[in-house]
């Protein structure tokens, strides 16, 4: 099985450069998201568009309050991307409200939103419909000198990429979104739902009375123990609370949050990917049997030795046009060649899972299980970096942006260098 270092790399990249250290996330205005939009609405249609500044909250918990306040159901709030809780974060939202405008609804009163503007437009705002996003992050603990640390490495992956990881976020703070992922697709739910509500061997602190109350079956009061924030666990709690059966019980969670386990899952086989690659030394290099993507419009194709051996394909590397991909294992996926595909399959096979299970989930859920391939780099676009002090002590700032579904924790991992196992984030609470 892939153990808890999938969330975390194996090798740095700038490994020759001494890290910053410290913390980030220590309070929301140290951590800023925008994102820039795919396109603008155009002004006519059914679905009401937002632009949302909240603070503090998950995109989760956020689409809930926006679903109570427009009076519609979750499934009717379109988003491009899952945002970060503990930050400022700024994005595009869809309502789907037929025959009205904003106008037409009572002013949002929550003190972690903000509407910054409102539109109308044709159709619903779907995952991925952005065009990247931009970050300005404060590192704290540390000595503001040390900025040369972070302009070295920040040169560094501006000329080569920065390794597309899937960030820690995408795992929990009980690191087992991903088993969750994987017991779906095993059709385990007996075990699945022990480990969404069960005792955390990862994080035995985390909501402690409230999963020693569901493993003594006490149902009724694991509900009442477990804070609200916790929808997906609360949602199976209620339905097993009711009599339901465990399968029941557990596809009663939020379809979004079923995708988003099965998407944990992927990531973990892509991240065990990502890393070989690091630790060879072939992050930027095509190899035979790779399946190359263009970076503009991620259409890929075959790198056969012709490909691999062309002279222009070293300039395009260089210049960003294309780049080697990795597996999100899934039906319709398009695969490697020769020791590539083999290597690919060895790592979901490593994850406990063969490849035709994933073609028998992917038959028959097709809404929650997505087959793709993912570039295993990405460019770091626009670095900045400067060091100081405010009313809260001294910082780094670091300033870029990263094309869509892409991690800056990735990058100021690379930046900081904390301890390989150890979260970037200063927090104990949960994580997108």
């Amino acid at each position: 099985m892939i153990d808890s270092t999938f969330a975390y790399p194996t090798k740095y990249q700038t490994a020759d450069v001494p890290g910053t250290g410290g913390v980030i996330k220590q309070r929301p205005e140290d951590f800023l998201v925008e994102e820039i939009p795919l396109y603008n609405p155009c002004g006519e249609g059914e679905h009401i568009y937002l632009f949302v500044q909240k603070r503090g909250l998950s995109t989760f918990e956020m689409l809930h309050i926006l679903a109570t306040h427009f009076g519609v159901q979750r499934r009717d709030i379109g988003f491009a991307g899952l945002k970060d809780k503990h930050a400022i974060t700024r994005q595009v939202v869809s309502i789907h409200a037929p025959g009205r405008k904003p106008e037409d609804f009572p002013s949002l009163r929550d003190d972690r939103i903000e509407i910054l503007w409102t539109d109308l437009h044709a159709n619903k705002l779907r995952r991925g419909h952005l065009a990247a996003n931009r970050f300005s992050i404060r590192i704290r603990d540390v000595k503001p000198t040390d900025v040369l640390r972070a302009a070295k490495s920040l040169a560094i992956l501006e000329k080569t990429g920065i390794a597309n990881r899937i960030g820690e976020q995408r795992f929990g703070l009980l690191n087992n979104t991903h088993v969750i992922g994987r017991l779906m697709i095993e059709s385990k739910h007996e075990e699945a739902i022990r480990e969404l509500l069960g005792p955390g061997a990862h994080r035995p602190d985390v909501n402690a009375l409230a999963r020693a109350a569901f493993a003594q079956g006490d149902y009724a009061r694991a509900l009442d123990l477990f804070p609200r924030p916790a929808h997906a666990e609360r949602q199976a709690l209620r339905l097993l609370a009711q009599g339901k059966g465990v399968k029941r019980a557990f596809f009663g969670i939020d379809y979004q949050m079923l995708g988003f386990y099965i998407s944990a899952f992927q990531s973990a086989v892509f991240n065990a990917v990502v890393d070989k690659r690091v630790i060879d030394g072939t992050l930027d290099r095509l190899l035979p049997g790779d399946v190359a993507m263009k970076h503009e419009n991620h259409a890929c194709f075959s790198a056969d030795d012709a490909v691999v051996n062309d002279p222009g394909t070293a300039d395009r590397l260089a210049k960003f046009e294309i780049s080697p991909s990795g597996p999100m294992w899934g039906g319709g996926m398009k695969r490697a060649q020769g020791a590539i595909d083999e290597a690919e399959l060895a790592a979901l096979h490593s994850a406990g899972v063969t490849l035709e299970q994933v073609q028998t989930f992917s038959d028959r859920s097709r809404n929650l299980i997505q087959g793709e391939r993912r570039p295993l780099r990405v460019p770091v676009i626009a670095p900045e970096y400067e060091g100081g002090l405010d009313e809260h002590g001294p910082y780094i700032r670091c300033a870029f942006e990263l094309p869509k579904g892409s991690f800056a924790t990735t990058v100021m991992r690379e930046i900081m260098k904390p301890q390989t196992d150890t979260p970037v984030e200063s927090h104990d609470e949960d994580q997108e």
